[in-house]
């Protein structure tokens, strides 16, 4: 067996692994980079699109956000004609998302043809974008769905199951057998693993065993506040700005997850009188549809968020949620002053409607941001949340005079201790374990962690690294 660390490598964007076993060579996901000026290069020649990389036979996708599924219509035009195994959810979300990854893709294609002014260095694809709808669109077709705790074989003498991650709608982790019964080698892909007691999903999938063991750590060196402390720091500065400032919050959210479960803490909130009625709106057509999956997969929901949605569809008005589509709607959003709760994508802050409203807000001391998750090196969330006294935005330099709240207990990633208590799980340590999705700090203080529970073979892999193990899981 032998696999390659495309990406997620000691960062924590591009996720793609190239396995070889039993005679396949197969993909666990196959996502963008994303984050800073480079973002756009990398992608161009990201090492899952290299021509050297050879056959591929399948992909098994761990779940639909961009950084694990971005690349896939890219990979599809370049010829890839395999099946992409997926949960049911997950089929749907990525269908939501890739199509919208294809529209900026080509807006901004169509952007650098406006703004090249006959400056052509550089120029590798001219402005041809990364990949369009129609092919996004054709490789949802390559989609198979296959649900929680189903084994499947996706190629002769390899067996493979999907877990509950507990990360978003339709997450999974992948537990995959290579060889016959009685002497398969286990590999296990944690995928993103959820925080356990966060309201909408189920607490992520205890898994006992696995030969070799690739973890994610993008939260592996802190701990998230409890949802107690949590919830007291978002009723005090939707308290401070909406009722006392007279101003507006603005929350940059993954339209995918962080949305949806910040619009159930918000009507939690209300509901237990903590908040007023507030007037929220939803600036993204994208988290519209996510949140229509939500509720059609409400299966996959814990108990009390059924509940939730059951009261507030009793009492629509507490809060009041408006979902924005039109552009025209989104743009006169900007001419409300006070007493609106702005969510809107991306949750990065580096692009969307989200870069319209901070524009506008920003310079404003009555107004907040509120940052709700993870902001990569490079993005305008990350700035923010660092304390820049400036920003530009659509080439402007616009002040930073809002408020800056940064709130990490609604993290959709398990914190350092979630990380641990699930690896207490197994009942033996893996003979390999690849600590992975983390920023190069984070993932080697991780894995220090991770030996300190009497591990062997903790290794954070680079870029692009290679590493042959044999059938019983040996280097």
């Amino acid at each position: 067996m032998r696999i390659i660390f495309l990406g997620a490598a000691s960062e924590v964007t591009g996720s793609s692994y190239l396995v070889e076993a039993e005679g396949a060579r197969f993909l666990v996901d196959c996502g963008m980079f994303q984050g800073g000026r480079e973002a756009n290069r990398r992608n161009l020649s990201a090492p899952v699109l290299s021509p050297q990389l050879g056959r591929v036979d399948f992909v098994l996708l761990t779940h639909a956000h961009i950084d694990h599924s971005g690349l896939l219509p890219r990979l599809a035009s370049l010829g890839f004609r395999g099946p992409i195994y997926a949960t049911p959810a997950t089929c749907d979300l990525v269908a939501v998302l890739l199509l919208d990854s294809a529209h900026i893709q080509e807006k901004e294609a169509e952007w650098a043809d406006r703004h090249r002014h006959g400056h052509h260095a550089g120029r590798a694809r001219g402005s041809v974008p990364l990949y369009t709808a129609v092919e996004a669109r054709d490789s949802l077709k390559q989609l198979r769905p296959v649900g929680y705790d189903v084994e499947f074989v996706p190629h002769p003498g390899l067996r493979a199951r999907f877990r509950d991650a507990g990360h978003i709608l339709g997450a999974a982790m992948i537990e995959l057998w290579s060889g016959g019964q009685g002497h398969a080698t286990k590999i296990v892909f944690s995928g993103d693993l959820g925080q356990p007691g966060r309201p909408v999903l189920q607490d992520p999938t205890r898994i006992r065993d696995a030969d070799i063991l690739l973890v994610e750590s993008t939260y592996g060196n802190r701990l998230h506040k409890g949802m107690a402390e949590t919830e007291d720091e978002l009723v005090r500065a939707i308290d401070e700005t909406v009722l006392r400032q007279k101003g507006n919050v603005i929350l940059p959210a993954f339209a995918v997850g962080r949305t949806q479960e910040v619009l159930f803490v918000l009507i939690d909130l209300v509901r237990r009188n903590r908040l007023p009625p507030l007037s929220v709106y939803v600036d993204s057509p994208m988290a519209e549809s996510a949140t229509e999956l939500t509720f059609r997969h409400r299966e996959l929901l814990d108990a009390e968020t059924r509940d939730l949605i059951d009261w507030h569809r009793r009492h629509p008005k507490s809060p009041r949620i408006r979902f924005v589509r039109e552009v025209e709607e989104s743009i006169a959003l900007n001419e409300i002053k006070s007493g609106a709760v702005i969510i809107a994508a991306s949750g990065m802050c580096d692009a969307g409607r989200v870069k319209h409203h901070l524009r506008h807000n920003l310079p404003r001391p009555e107004c907040s941001v509120v940052i709700t998750g993870f902001q990569a090196a490079g993005t305008l969330g990350r700035r923010l949340v660092d304390g820049a006294r400036r920003v530009r935005i659509f080439g402007e330099d616009v002040p930073v005079r809002a408020r800056v709240h940064t709130i990490g207990g609604l993290s959709a990633h398990a914190d350092r201790d979630a990380l641990l208590s699930w690896l207490g799980e197994f009942e033996r340590p893996p003979r390999h374990c690849f600590i992975v999705h983390g920023e190069a700090a984070t993932a080697s203080l991780f894995a220090d962690s991770v030996r300190a529970l009497g591990w062997p073979n903790v290794l954070v892999p680079g870029p692009g690294d290679s590493i042959f193990l044999g059938m019983g899981g040996e280097r």
